[in-house]
């Protein structure tokens, strides 16, 4: 029954006027901010049900500052132009008949994610803007914090007179996505949100088109020219800003000539707590200059691991070229980041390294929609079909043919 409502909801969606979107996700943000308490409540019961120590928690956890923020994103979204019925091309044919490229919704959008409860506000602000229905797939663990964010939706939708079915969430349980990714003719698009194994689970076994994101396994490579100041507070940002979260650096690269900075580089990552699996060579350096509690020796599996807590490995290279063959080896071509002084190294980096995002001098915490300028994102995507990197209004559009003519036949 859900499939019909929502198709049936995306039919009417293109029949609603940008400023009563803008209007309804205004109201959204404010009743947010409204219902702190009981969004709280509801996480709690969420929370209660996870170990602290899980590295999920911190994404599972809502807090007032947190739903501010939310409210504050959902705001700059309504603020922002509509993608839709931009031309994107315009022509007339010998014969006469007038061609338009114009852009248009998905239709019905999926999302399966794990534990992450602001995924449902972004997703909806996204979607919603964009003329798309979404239908939430979210997990077991958040179950209670997205039941409460969605009927808070779904209430606001019914006081604008809009169809609450723009907006759908799916029972937990492994059932209900089995369901969604076999809504052929129905969904038009999966987004998955979440780690490597939830994100090949579903590509894998979808039969609905998917887009891929999230899996984040980043690096940072400490160059010979590297300014120590500069990496310095590079890798701590990147590494203790937010440990759960995608754009997290999870190994840093560092040039044989730099190991004697190399416990300078990392002293504050030691202050936070940041556990140090090294290679050989770095660990040598790291002893006696780094919590001893908190290195150890790096294994095969502490390169291309997405870590997700304060976690980070080491490597040491002998040559820029030995760096670059690191990371086209482990990286899942999410964000990837270079420190160096030299402009011909920052410009083969920019050339060589195969992400979605690559910087020069600045950390990977900035890969985010929103420090992007794009009010919120959908997700990050890490494949080069439609889009790639964060993923915001413009990237949940398609295009179709407008064709005018005046009687013409084909002969």
């Amino acid at each position: 029954m859900w499939k019909e409502l929502a198709r049936e909801a995306s039919r009417r969606l293109n029949l609603v006027s940008e400023q009563d979107k803008n209007a309804l996700l205004l109201a959204v943000a404010d009743r947010a901010e409204a219902q702190t308490q009981a969004l709280l409540e509801a996480n709690a019961r969420d929370l209660a049900a996870m170990d602290p120590a899980n590295p999920l928690y911190d994404r599972l956890q809502l807090t007032a500052s947190r739903i501010k923020d939310i409210a504050a994103d959902m705001r700059k979204v309504a603020a922002l132009p509509s993608p839709l019925d931009r031309t994107l091309e315009q022509r007339r044919l010998p014969n006469g008949l007038e061609l338009e490229k114009v852009s248009v919704p998905f239709g019905v959008i999926g999302i399966i994610y794990e534990a992450r409860p602001n995924v449902s506000f972004d997703v909806f602000a996204l979607c919603f803007k964009s003329g798309n229905v979404c239908v939430l797939k979210g997990g077991t663990d958040a179950y209670q914090s997205n039941s409460a964010i969605v009927g808070l939706i779904r209430s606001v939708l019914r006081e604008h007179s809009l169809d609450e079915n723009c907006v759908h969430l799916m029972p937990a349980g492994r059932e209900a996505t089995a369901e969604l990714m076999n809504a052929v003719g129905y969904v038009d698009l999966i987004i998955p949100r979440g780690g490597k194994g939830l994100i090949e689970f579903v590509r894998d076994h979808s039969r609905v088109p998917v887009i891929e994101t999230g899996a984040g396994v980043v690096h940072a490579y400490f160059d010979q020219t590297g300014d120590l100041d500069k990496g310095r507070a590079i890798v701590t940002n990147a590494k203790t800003r937010r440990p759960s979260v995608c754009n997290t650096l999870d190994c840093l690269i560092i040039h044989e000539h730099r190991l004697p900075d190399l416990a300078s580089l990392c002293e504050e990552m030691g202050q936070k707590g940041v556990v140090i699996e090294a290679d050989p060579k770095a660990y040598t350096f790291l002893t006696g200059h780094y919590p001893a509690e908190l290195l150890h020796k790096a294994t095969d599996e502490s390169f291309g691991t997405e870590f997700m807590a304060l976690r980070m490995a080491v490597k040491t290279v002998g040559s820029f070229d030995e760096a670059l063959q690191h990371i086209a080896r482990y990286s899942s071509k999410h964000s990837e980041c270079i420190i160096t002084e030299d402009a011909a190294c920052a410009q083969r980096f920019r050339k060589e390294v195969d992400a979605a995002c690559v910087y020069v001098n600045a950390p990977t915490s900035f890969t985010d929609g929103a420090q992007f300028g794009m009010g919120a994102e959908i997700g990050i995507s890490t494949q080069k079909l439609h889009a790639r990197g964060p993923m915001a209004l413009p990237e949940l559009c398609s295009y179709k043919w407008l064709i005018t003519g005046n009687g013409q036949t084909r002969s």
